[in-house]
This record gives structure tokens, sequence and C-alpha cells, in this order.
């Protein structure tokens, strides 16, 4: 090979290289993501907000499938450049085939050999070739594997989410303006407690799943950003309770709401050195008013 092929075959590792990078990073690290899906998810935020003064609820999930058609334009564009300089020497044709050798016949074979269609009018004469064309094939099939697994896993952690906001609502609307004092200490201690263990999943969920953050609620009413000052306020009274069991509970909650505000300050840039201007700042970058507090 010359320079200018070697030179292709170079950016096309390069390319299929980086595409695995943000696979494992975005799919199998589980408090990561790559820098591809994690810039498309951030780039579409930031214009729907551009286009439409606040977050559109669409943006997330077109984002998702910009990452995911990013993911398969990097391995076909990839492994179209490693075809690129064995063309058409290095490849047998069909009858009536015409051989060619440009950058648009590379691309075809790429496309082909990626969606495991495999026409088989163009197959590769040398035998390294035949592993390159073969792997690609099962990186394909990995890749469309990987992708259905991601949106399956990213529905549940948003479910859990707007549970959460839900739970802090009907408590609000149950509990009316005098707040956990209108309970039965141990009754609002075992409340207090669940909550503190929904934050955590919620936590766990912004980790593993960075690209839920993106998500914007239609209601309010499911919206975490504009309903999780309620439970801070809440841990807040509980804290100031006589009661031991209740005063646990509101340690417990609090410590959850300082972990998820260490989260959205850590992982998404949200600034404040307390946990509650953390979660005002967080409320503010989705646009959702917080609810008045009933009086």
């Amino acid at each position: 090979m010359d320079l200018e092929d070697t030179l292709w075959t170079v950016v096309g590792a390069g390319l299929i290289l980086l595409m695995l990078a943000d696979v494992f990073h975005t799919l199998l690290y589980p408090h990561g993501s790559g820098p591809v899906g994690r810039t498309i998810m951030r780039g579409f935020w930031l214009l729907s907000k551009k286009l439409r003064g606040g977050a559109s609820p669409i943006a997330a999930p077109l984002a998702m499938a910009a990452v995911i058609g990013a993911w398969a334009g990097l391995a076909a564009i990839g492994w179209a450049l490693l075809y690129l300089p064995h063309l058409p020497g290095g490849f047998i044709y069909g009858e009536g085939v015409p051989r060619r050798g440009d950058f648009a016949e590379a691309l075809y074979l790429s496309l082909v050999t990626l969606s495991t269609v495999g026409f088989g009018e163009i197959v590769a004469s040398h035998p390294l070739l035949r592993l390159v064309t073969a792997l690609q094939a099962v990186t394909g099939f990995g890749l469309l594997t990987a992708t259905v697994s991601w949106i399956l896993q990213t529905y549940p952690a948003l479910s859990r989410r707007r549970a959460l906001a839900h739970q802090l609502n009907l408590f609000r609307e149950a509990a009316g303006p005098s707040g956990i004092a209108s309970l039965e200490p141990r009754h609002a201690a075992g409340l207090l407690e669940a909550m503190a263990r929904n934050v955590a999943s919620v936590s766990i969920d912004l980790l593993s799943f960075h690209e839920t953050y993106y998500f914007h609620e239609v209601e309010q009413r499911g919206s975490l950003p504009a309903t999780i000052a309620y439970a801070h306020r809440l841990a807040s009274d509980a804290e100031g309770s006589r009661n031991a069991e209740l005063r646990f509970a509101g340690r417990m909650l609090h410590a959850a709401l300082n972990d998820l505000a260490d989260v959205l300050r850590g992982k998404f840039g949200h600034s404040g050195t307390t946990s509650s201007a953390v979660f005002d700042s967080y409320e503010l970058h989705h646009k959702h008013r917080r609810r008045p507090e009933p009086r």
C-alpha cells in the first residue's frame, strides 16, 4: 500500500475504535458516557432550548436516534475506508457486477456487511479481508442488539424518576400545608425512608444512564426538577422533629438528596455550594416552575 492507502486505513481504524469506545462507555461502563453520545445529547438539548426558549420533550428521543445513527455512520465509514485501498483487486465480483474502486463502492460494501444482509455479489478474495468482513458483520449484529437494549433500559429509568415526582406531589397534596406534622411520626418516618430509597435509585440512574437527564417532562406533575425541592423541605422538617425515628428518616432522606445533588453538580455542571442551590439550578435548567406551597 502507498502512503494514501495507509492514511485511509489508519483513519478508518480510528473511526471504528471511536465508535467501539463510545458504545462501551455509553452501554457497558456503568458510570460513564461516550464523547460522541454525550456531545449529541447535549447539543440537541441546547438547540431545543435556543429554538423554543425551553427544552423540548422530543429533543432527547431525537438525540438518542441521532446517537445510534452516529454509531452506525462511524462504523460504516470506518470499514469503508479499510476496504477502499483494496478495491477492486482484493475482491471477487459476481457476473455482471461492474468493477469499481471508488469510495461509493467501498461504502456500499460496508453497509451491506454491517447490516448483515450480505448479498454476495462482491466477496473478499484475500483471507485477511475475509476475516475483516466477517468481523464487521458480527459487530453490526452486536450494535443492533446493543442499541435495542439501550432503549429498553433507558425508559424504566425515566419511569422511576417520574414515579418519585408523582410520589412527592401526592405526599404534598395529602399532607397539606402542615407536611409531616400532620402524620403520626412512625408512619411519616416510613414514608420518608421510602422516598430516600427512591431518590438513591434516581441518582444511580443518572450515573448509569447519562442520557435520561436530557428528557424533559411534558407534565409538570411528573417533573422531578419541579418537585425535588419539596423533598428537601420534608427532610429538614423531619430532622427538626423530637421523634428519634423521624429524625433518622430525615437524615437518611437528606443524605440521599445530597448524593443526588453531587451527581447533578459533578456530571451535569450545576452550580451551588448547597444541595438546595443545586436543585434550584436543576429546576431552572429544565424550565419548570416550582408549584407554590399550599397555605
